[in-house]
């Protein structure tokens, strides 16, 4: 099987971003009792865009194989159930 270039990074869209970053505040204000500034919520969300969204990423893609193998197992179990007898 041949190595595919390396995927460009995964970047959110400006309205996912910003539904992140209000979640962020929200989180360290009901979580914490602090409140963070603009600043601090977009640094953090650029820290989890950057580090854990490959990781995220990977493991989808980790169980979408492994689900995919599943279905093409009982495809070919099925296709093997629909032989006749011969004799």
């Amino acid at each position: 099987m041949r190595k595919r270039g390396s995927l460009p990074q995964i970047k959110l869209s400006d309205s996912q971003r910003e539904k992140l970053r209000e979640e962020i505040g929200a989180f360290y204000l009901d979580v914490r009792g602090e409140e963070i500034g603009m600043i601090e919520q977009i640094q953090l969300m650029d820290l989890f865009e950057e580090k854990l969204a490959p990781v995220i990423y990977n493991r989808a893609l980790e169980d979408a194989k492994r689900w995919f193998g599943q279905v093409m197992e009982n495809a070919e179990s099925d296709f093997y159930g629909l032989y006749k007898d011969e004799g």
